[in-house]
């Protein structure tokens, strides 16, 4: 234990933990005989990219994160990708002096070290990354591969099936080989990619000549790969048999899902069909089932919208809406409260469409409405099961409107979500929904309305100074510093990799309460908002441009005042 003491007393000197509660984790740590930085991932207090830095200065190495390096594709071919996988470890390149740079995720390992030299004689100098890049890496490479592979069989297939036509013999033994292994085998492979390069959704297209692949990334679609129209009807077979859909069905649209366990995490896949011109398209959702692991620092919120947050959900009933686009983040922002106030001495019931996470202790509902389980349906029934927190998926008509409102000031916390470009304007879209001033005045707690803006690629984005027309759209008169996207092939040459939440918080007080009775311009309660306290999303992502986190398009994107 004495390498975990050391570890914990150098974890509490950088402020991961507290000192005072270092004795309790080496109790639990020896109780469950686990490592404590095994331990303290386990419990979320620290995350592999937040103990990066710590973690490097405790073994006396420089850290990085794996988009930063160049990997040299020769070296990285003498290695397995399960020996890397299991070592942790990925050689990067060689100088002029022969010395290998070697990225790793366990430092000291021995027997990595042994096996290094097998392959590469010479001096090494170690560069520390989170593990969990360097298998998201690997698994990329192997995924592409796995997709570049089923891909040369299909073409194949159709060269065969054109030499058969001529009179020739085809390359394969059966027809079951020539028809099914290769359509399994892609459609597979074009699932599992899409992890690794952390798509949120599959989009699979049926054109005239030829079948698109393109995976949405943070926020824009990339095209992926291609395959000929001839292998579609295989392809589609498969998708409609592993989602639970009616392979006969090809007029209108259906949906379904596919559970999946993919390097140790089970994912849900939601599975949408549209029937077009030239034959069935495939939209598949990816949500991580067993990892929600966000909190509100992941999401974005300053320690001001923190303490704007902490006032909401310390009150005993009332309101807590959501507001903005599809695809920004409000579920996963709603599931992050939920998880913070979900305690077994309350009971927390929720109506979804569809259920996202699985979350345990909460008691989760699906709308169903072929069986006539809608929100207004659910939610009445949800209110006879003695809830003190209810999170309703989406506001979506007067009749969950007025049951929302009403169960907010009985007694009730209720979270939910509505459509709307900012905070106030949740306000007016519940009065339009015939709700009275009176009744939102009193039942409303708090609004956020929310953004996803792109972040600039650490690995490729550069600084300069603001020229005219960026110091205009800043509203700045003298010049400053900001980021610029540049592209390069850890972000697909977008010159962004990954998103982040700008936030709009507005906090019901009294002021707030007594405009909402006598204020019905939109325009009116917002500069109210703004004078009660209230940072527009405009401000929140010139702060983000000052910062260097995002771009000036991002910033001009939003299209907000």
């Amino acid at each position: 234990m004495n390498i975990n003491h050391e570890l914990l007393q150098f974890y509490a000197y950088k402020k991961l933990i507290k000192r005072k509660e270092a004795p309790e984790i080496l109790e639990e740590c020896k109780t469950r005989n686990i490592g404590v930085r095994d331990y303290l991932l386990l419990k979320e207090v620290i995350t592999e990219t937040s103990e990066l830095e710590a973690r490097a200065a405790y073994y006396c190495m420089p850290s990085v994160e794996i988009d930063m390096l160049d990997i040299d594709q020769r070296l990285f071919e003498l290695f397995s990708y399960d020996f890397m996988k299991k070592h942790k470890i990925i050689p990067v390149w060689e100088d002029k002096n022969g010395t290998v740079t070697v990225a790793t995720g366990k430092p000291l390992d021995a027997h990595a070290l042994s096996a290094l030299s097998t392959k590469l004689s010479g001096k090494y100098d170690f560069v520390l990354v989170p593990p969990v890049q360097i298998d998201r890496y690997i698994d990329s490479i192997s995924a592409v591969e796995s997709t570049k592979n089923a891909l040369y069989d299909l073409n194949s297939e159709k060269t065969d099936k054109l030499i058969m036509a001529l009179g020739g013999e085809a390359t394969v033994s059966s027809d079951n080989d020539v028809i099914n292994n290769p359509a399994v085998r892609l459609v597979d492979s074009i699932i599992k990619e899409a992890i690794p390069f952390r798509a949120s959704d599959i989009h699979i297209e049926p054109f005239e000549q030829k079948v698109k692949v393109r995976y949405r990334v943070d926020g824009d679609l990339q095209e992926r790969a291609e395959f000929p129209i001839e292998a579609y009807s295989a392809i589609s077979a498969r998708l409609k048999i592993m989602s639970g859909l009616n392979i006969a069905e090809r007029r209108v649209p259906q949906d379904g899902r596919i559970n999946m366990v993919i390097g140790g995490k089970e994912y849900d896949f939601r599975v949408s069909t549209l029937p077009t011109v030239f034959g069935e398209k495939f939209v598949i959702r990816i949500l991580d089932k067993t990892s929600f692991q966000f909190t509100r620092a992941d999401l974005g919120f300053t320690d001001e919208e923190n303490a704007l947050v902490d006032k909401m959900l310390a009150h005993p009933h009332g309101i807590i809406l959501l507001t903005g686009p599809t695809g920004c983040g409000k579920s996963t922002t709603l599931y992050s409260f939920l998880k913070e106030v979900n305690d077994p001495t309350v009971n927390i019931v929720t109506v979804e469409d569809p259920v996202e996470y699985s979350m345990p202790g909460v008691n989760q509902t699906q709308v169903n409405t072929k069986a006539n389980m809608t929100f207004a349906a659910a939610l009445r029934s949800i209110l006879r099961q003695d809830p003190d927190i209810i999170m309703i998926g989406e506001i979506r008509d007067e009749e969950t409107a007025e049951i929302a409102v009403r169960s907010a000031i009985t007694g009730h916390i209720v979270f939910s979500t509505l459509h709307t470009n900012d905070a106030p304007g949740a306000i007016v879209r519940l009065e339009d929904m015939k709700v009275k001033d009176y009744l939102v005045a009193d039942a409303l707690v708090g609004v956020i309305a929310q953004r996803l803006v792109k972040k600039l690629c650490p690995a490729c984005k550069k600084r300069g100074r603001t020229n005219a027309r960026e110091m205009e759209i800043l509203g700045i008169t003298e010049p400053v510093s900001i980021a610029r996207p540049q592209g390069c092939q850890f972000c697909n040459n977008t010159g962004y990799k990954g998103r982040v939440a700008v936030h709009e918080l507005m906090y019901m007080n009294e002021k707030m309460r007594t405009a909402v009775l006598a204020e019905k311009n939109l325009e009116n309660l917002r500069k109210i908002a703004i004078e009660n306290g209230m940072t527009p999303l405009s401000d929140c992502c010139r702060d983000l441009v000052y910062k260097g986190i995002t771009s000036i398009q991002e910033l001009m994107s939003l299209n907000v005042e």
